[in-house]
């Protein structure tokens, strides 16, 4: 069966489009942090491997970070693990800690590694602790108090902030033409395991690989103004005026300082990508519309 005319036009069209961004792209490390509907929702875990696959074949790095919240909520609550949230992050003690390990650094990067291998990939699994390569230190939680005069420091457990980075594995595996998965575990001092925030990992090593792209998948379709329109193609000005005049809040407002810390530090853009997309990254890479908010490291 042949296409007809409109429908080889419109393959041609796309073809065309995506051409000088493959041609842009092709050697430049792309960072994407993996999370929300796209890595429960089948059909949406399927066509983000198929992306992947693709932006590997035309010449790019793609490296996957990934969350892991629902899997590790279903399991904690399958072994009857009580856990708590605070300031949206979780407690996180050291009955927890082996559960977050066992899920994020097992089960699910297991998972994504085999998703991209089964669609024509080559992919490698990884946590931070492998080599050392996210060295991190315990997370203090400041809270204000009514009563008392400083603020109460809240200890939340395994929770960690990236110390720093070590691409070496990195590397290799890349100059080896693997994708790295990575999970959001980390090392401390004294050999310490700890949670991190797969946003923050994912910010952080895209400006220590000076990435050409962060790309962040969330369960929105962008960031929207007051009026519900998605807002794209901002600059750091621009972004630090929306934070300013309050256009940005709530559980937005981490993940779009997290991409702005990104393009500060030397990351040419940053993508908030609508992840309930099929497809999404691809979309967002290679056509001139995109599928999210885009915020570029332009001053003006």
């Amino acid at each position: 069966m042949s296409l007809d005319r409109t429908e080889a036009l419109n393959i041609a069209q796309v073809l065309t489009e995506a051409l000088p961004y493959i041609q842009r792209f092709t050697g430049k490390t792309i960072v994407v942090k993996f999370g929300g509907n796209a890595m429960v929702d089948p059909l949406l875990h399927e066509s983000f491997a198929r992306d992947v696959v693709l932006m590997k074949l035309v010449g790019m790095n793609p490296v996957v970070v990934h969350g892991g919240g629902p899997q590790i909520g279903a399991l904690l609550e399958k072994l009857n693990i009580h856990t708590e949230f605070v300031d949206g992050m979780r407690v996180t003690d050291s009955q927890t800690m082996d559960v977050v390990e066992m899920v994020l650094g097992g089960s699910v990067n297991k998972e994504i590694v085999s998703s991209i291998n089964r669609n024509g990939g080559k992919a490698i699994g990884v946590t931070g602790k492998d080599g050392q390569m996210i060295r991190a230190h315990k997370l203090k939680v400041t809270r204000n108090t009514p009563g008392l005069d400083a603020p109460e420091i809240i200890d939340i457990g395994h929770v960690g902030e990236v110390d720093q980075i070590d691409t070496e594995v990195l590397k290799v595996i890349l100059e080896s033409n693997f994708i790295p998965v990575i999970a959001p575990i980390g090392v401390g001092e004294d050999g310490g395991t700890y949670n991190i925030n797969a946003d923050l990992v994912a910010g952080k090593l895209a400006e220590v690989m000076q990435a050409e792209k962060l790309m962040l998948l969330t369960n929105v379709a962008g960031l929207l103004d007051k009026n519900g329109q998605i807002l794209t193609g901002l600059t750091t000005r621009q972004v630090d005026e929306l934070i300013a005049d309050g256009t940005i809040s709530g559980g937005m407002l981490p993940k779009i300082r997290c991409a702005l810390d990104a393009v500060k530090t030397g990351v040419t853009s940053a993508h908030i990508v609508d992840g309930r997309v099929p497809h999404a990254v691809l979309l967002e890479t290679f056509t001139d519309e995109g599928m999210g908010t885009l915020i570029t490291n332009k001053h003006v």
